[in-house]
């Protein structure tokens, strides 16, 4: 049974939705950028306490759950965020990770930026490892457009980081991406 495709803005970034189903590989990934994207909101929400760039961030990561919503709806994917809480996942990993997250970003704001620097990275890498399966326009320009979200995102935790005395030394990407990240200006959609 195929998925439907949708004519008209509906929040998505231009691309070609089609009328082919989804491959398993984009299934499974867009269910877990669904959840991942929540995790940062979550996060986020949870450290809030530590400046508006926090607020400001989290609404961003819900705007990106709801570009994921509208391609699971799309594709008839169910949504693993359906029914959750917040801080609650369905996938275990990632109950664990929000866990971890939210304890190691409590102590303070040097703390809280260094968590928000880790999520933004983690994001990109995945969101990079998403796009290699992507067979549908619509979906790579979604994926696309979160990783130009997740770059300022990551600028702007780190900028914070510095300012507050901190440093930061990349987990997920290799130090030359990283680093060209952190040396390109903001980006606009």
């Amino acid at each position: 049974a195929g998925a439907a495709g949708c004519g008209g803005d509906d929040g998505v970034p231009p691309g070609d939705p089609t009328t082919d189903p989804l491959s398993a590989a984009e299934r499974s990934a867009l269910v877990f950028t669904r959840e991942e994207e929540k995790l940062a909101r979550d996060v986020y929400g949870a450290l809030a306490s530590n400046g508006q760039t926090f607020v400001n961030i989290g609404d961003s990561e819900q705007r990106h759950m709801d570009a994921i919503l509208t391609l699971l709806e799309r594709y008839q994917v169910p949504d693993p965020a359906a029914t959750t809480a917040v801080g609650e996942f369905v996938d275990p990993a990632l109950q664990g990770l929000y866990r971890d997250l939210v304890a190691q970003g409590a102590p303070g704001s040097v703390d809280a930026f260094t968590v928000g620097c880790l999520i933004e990275e983690l994001d990109l890498r995945d969101l990079d490892l998403a796009r290699l399966d992507v067979t549908h326009a619509d979906v790579d320009a979604t994926y696309a457009s979160l990783a130009l979200g997740s770059r300022n995102h990551l600028r702007a935790f780190h900028g914070k980081l510095i300012a507050a005395g901190g440093s930061y030394q990349p987990q997920y990407l290799d130090q030359a991406t990283f680093d060209a990240i952190l040396a390109s200006p903001h980006e606009q959609p």
